[in-house]
């Protein structure tokens, strides 16, 4: 996974989806996730084995063990020449609303939809995109 910022070579299409899937992800609408996905996409998280492919098996997994990852912050970045998602993760107490480093996510999207989410689930590379390890709790109006 190489480091870099922006969407890149992004069509504006592509920003769109993009965009609609940071907004399912952080809402965690799986049915809505779902619904971005080639019927044969696939899900992968290195360094663990987990290795998904297709629609259903995504779905169950995101509503199933999935589901911590329920309130999570996503930060657009690109990774070797691909868009790409740092999610940061809610922290448990005693820094409730605060958000620490969990993974990147980067996405294959072909034609209209995601094709591949390739999860690297190592917070250790957040500092090779100058990404902070927590992020707080965003700021409520006055």
């Amino acid at each position: 996974v190489g480091a870099g910022s922006g969407t890149g070579e992004m069509t504006e299409a592509q920003r769109a989806l993009l965009a609609r899937y940071v907004d399912a992800f952080e809402r965690y609408d799986v049915e809505r996730l779902v619904g971005l996905l080639h019927e044969d996409a696939t899900l992968s998280m290195p360094p663990s084995s987990l290795w998904l492919q297709g629609v259903a098996d995504i779905a169950r997994w995101w509503h199933r063990e999935g589901v911590v990852c329920r309130g999570s912050r996503l930060v657009p970045v690109a990774a070797s020449g691909s868009p790409a998602l740092a999610q940061y993760r809610l922290r448990p107490a005693p820094c409730p609303g605060e958000h620490q480093a969990f993974g990147i996510q980067v996405l294959t999207i072909a034609d209209d939809g995601i094709a591949a989410i390739d999860a690297f689930i190592q917070p250790e590379l957040f500092p090779l995109f100058d990404l902070p390890s927590v992020l707080p709790f965003p700021a409520v109006g006055p």
